[in-house]
């Protein structure tokens, strides 16, 4: 019992100092338990065959096949744009979202939405701020509706069969999570608007410091490498700059490679920390441009585009430099410039350390987008304005639309379990051909199904040991005295603690087993335990860092810690009272 508590501290502690990713921090700590010998290989197993994962990796086909088509974004884009006020445009969007997430995957809804809403706030001189963090809490608030609205309540609902209790329905958390979604939608329509920053966008940053980043020089016949190669000349592999362009009379050679010979009279078009041009300004037979009308809209020709990339939780070039990450060759895009907390981190681009969260200024080539948008890399990739796109196919949208209306109504009627139904619906998907085997695997996020089948194995072991129990025990001494509430409110702030430094899915793996320890000591319903625990593990905003989408909103938002903490508090106290009182009344 008291090293399965060691290996929990320790994992709490890796996870918040990021030591390494969290698929591999809990990873290591479920393979330590095994060779320890506290668990068994089938006990350790027993997660990557439990039904809540198997049934989330499903989901993740089915919301994949859904957005594919792209008809519900246009049809909220132009939902969107008959509002006339900004306060009417978030009632517009925000409530048939709340209505979305709770059948849809809330991560695919914030990562499609984001570009949409911070597009329409630029074209209306609104702060994209002021819509991005309550996109992500009402997606989180709608995901508490029904049992498929997150993937939180399916790995409650997965444990609950494991224990050998019935498990959820899909609308058992309904009365709980209709309640939540209308006190904190209330909130974010009236309090939290105020409290909400007031930042400007991503592009509209980027257009007004252009000077910042392009920089414009005339090669000279003095210039020691007139009629050589770039690559001979040094000019392609600058630190902090990047070659993007050669303007030639009336041709521009784009884009710049390392063959392409340098004539004299030649504009070199550079961009990037233009800081460091004093370097090149030394060079002998180059002089730097001034009064130059170039603009970063400009360099958007046929080939090339400005896109913003946004730095995953599980990007695999965190803790990197860019220049160690070989972005240049690994992507075939260069970094113009890294933005954090609303700023732009003024350094050479090359030195920068990555961070999740982070929104990289690009440029790239045309199928940088279509190649990277399903990378785990990246949360968000778009244009800085987003083209429309020629492919969508309203007939497949609306049959895959069909399906999943179909699915949830079997299950509604108790005629298929949700794994069953979700099955379903992806081989009459495959079969249909309304989704590849390819895109099969670009929809399935595998490090969260890593994280919840490692959970699930960590959770086993607290109750073999006893720990769930010992824990249970020390919060009935604490709160069973002062009344049942007390006991709820005590376990809901636990489970809350635990999502916002840990994840979603491992609070409540390591929570279930103490709530149901503690139904079965005070001869209670099981149920309102694995609710309350199910709402509390989903209920992330006061860090960035403990939600999914929270942290997709961080940079193109232009967000800082505080602005989670100074809006989430009072979000995360409303949705704990609002919980705790229904699940008391309903249940106990």
């Amino acid at each position: 019992m008291i090293i399965v508590l060691l290996l929990i501290v320790m994992m709490l502690i890796a996870l918040l100092l990021e030591l390494a990713r969290p698929e591999l921090i809990i990873f290591l700590v479920l393979v330590t338990l095994l060779l320890l010998g506290i668990i068994t290989p089938e006990q350790a197993l027993s997660g990557f065959s439990n039904e809540g994962m198997i049934t989330i990796a499903l989901l993740f086909i089915v919301a994949g096949a859904v957005q594919k088509s792209g008809l519900i974004d246009d049809v909220m884009e132009r939902w969107l744009e008959k509002s006339k006020t900004e306060q009417e445009s978030k009632l517009r969007f925000f409530i048939p979202i709340a209505g979305l997430s709770a059948f849809l995957n809330n991560t695919p809804i914030v990562v499609t939405f984001t570009p949409i809403i911070k597009s329409w706030c630029e074209k209306r001189g609104i702060a994209p701020s002021k819509f991005l963090i309550p996109l992500s809490y009402v997606t989180i608030l709608g995901g508490t509706i029904t049992l498929m609205g997150t993937s939180t309540n399916i790995v409650v609902h997965g444990m609950l069969l494991e224990y050998g209790f019935e498990g959820f329905s899909l609308f058992t958390i309904t009365v709980v999570g209709i309640p939540v979604t209308i006190a904190g939608m209330l909130y974010l329509f009236t309090i939290g608007n105020k409290l909400l920053p007031d930042h400007k966008g991503f592009s509209q940053r980027v257009k007004e410091d252009a000077k910042e980043y392009i920089a414009e020089l005339r090669v000279k016949e003095t210039f020691p490498y007139v009629n050589q190669s770039v690559k001979k000349s040094g000019l392609g592999n600058l630190n902090g700059l990047y070659l993007i362009e050669i303007i030639r009379r009336n041709e521009r050679v784009s884009p710049v490679r390392n063959s392409t010979i340098i004539q004299a009279g030649d504009r070199l078009v550079f961009t990037g920390q233009i800081s460091t041009m004093a370097e090149l300004q030394s060079t002998v037979g180059l002089t730097l441009e001034t009064g130059t009308n170039l603009e970063l809209d400009d360099l958007k020709n046929g080939s090339i585009y400005l896109v913003e990339a946004v730095v995953s939780h599980h990007s695999s070039l965190l803790s990197k430099s860019v220049k160690q990450t070989q972005f240049r060759s690994r992507y075939d895009a260069g970094v113009i410039a890294v933005h954090r907390k609303n700023e732009k981190i003024q350094s050479k681009v090359g030195d920068i350390i990555l961070k999740p969260g982070d929104a990289l200024l690009l440029l790239a080539g045309e199928d940088f987008i279509k190649k990277y948008k399903p990378s785990n890399d990246f949360y968000v990739v778009s244009r800085l304005e987003p083209p429309k796109l020629l492919t969508k196919n309203k007939f497949q949208g609306l049959c895959s639309i069909g399906i999943l209306l179909a699915m949830i109504i079997l299950v509604s009627f108790g005629l298929l379990s949700m794994l069953k139904a979700m099955a379903l619906a992806v081989i009459i998907l495959l079969v249909s051909r309304m989704i590849s085997a390819e895109e099969i695997m670009s929809n399935v996020q595998f490090h969260v199904l890593l994280i919840i089948a490692c959970s699930l194995g960590i959770g086993t072991a607290m109750t073999k040991t006893g720990l769930a129990e010992w824990t249970a025990k020390g919060l009935m001494a604490i709160s069973a005295p002062i009344g049942v509430v007390a006991v709820l409110t005590i376990m809901y702030l636990l489970t809350s603690v635990f999502t916002e430094f840990l994840t979603n899915s491992a609070a409540a793996a390591i929570m279930l087993p103490i709530g149901l320890e503690l139904s079965s000591s005070l001869q209670l319903d099981p149920t309102g335990f694995a609710v309350l625990v199910a709402i509390a593990a989903s209920a992330s905003f006061i860090t960035p860092i403990g939600y999914q989408t929270n942290l997709i909103v961080y940079g193109p938002g232009g967000y800082r810690f505080i602005d989670y903490i100074k809006i989430g508090t009072p979000l995360s106290f409303i949705v704990m009272v609002t919980s705790v009182t229904v699940i008391y009344f309903v249940w106990f």
